[in-house]
């Protein structure tokens, strides 16, 4: 074998082990499977936003704590009509879902979000 096939051989080799490595931590994030299976509601202000995919996040100020919500992606935010303009710095909302699996992690997965006393419902086939 050449230098140049070593190289290819080594670098395959280095990304298949990358790749197995890391999947784990990749599909134990998405989806539901680092939430708890029961109901948790919460109500805050929100002090960022970071919209976009693989899904937007908000960080709000609940009882002197910082907690982390996943909103939707971009069109289940937009199919719920939850926009940019709503979700403000400074604004209060209350947001029920599922809580991190985590012992102390304060991090949120959104199935409704209420505004104003409006419901946007981001999961309308989920009972939440």
């Amino acid at each position: 074998m050449n230098i140049h096939g070593k190289i290819i051989f080594w670098l395959t080799l280095l990304f298949l082990i990358s790749t197995v490595w890391l999947l784990p931590s990749v599909w134990a994030h998405h989806g539901w499977g680092w939430a708890t299976d029961e109901e948790f509601e919460i109500t805050g202000s929100i002090t960022d936003v970071r919209l976009g995919n693989p899904h937007g996040e908000l960080t709000m100020e609940v009882a002197n704590e910082a907690w982390v919500v996943e909103v939707g992606q971009p069109w289940r935010n937009d199919r719920a009509g939850l926009t940019q303009d709503l979700l403000q710095v400074g604004r209060t909302i209350t947001v029920h879902g599922h809580r991190s699996a985590k012992e102390g992690e304060r991090l949120l997965k959104a199935e409704r979000v209420v505004i104003d006393g409006r419901d946007y419902d981001l999961y309308p086939g989920r009972k939440s």
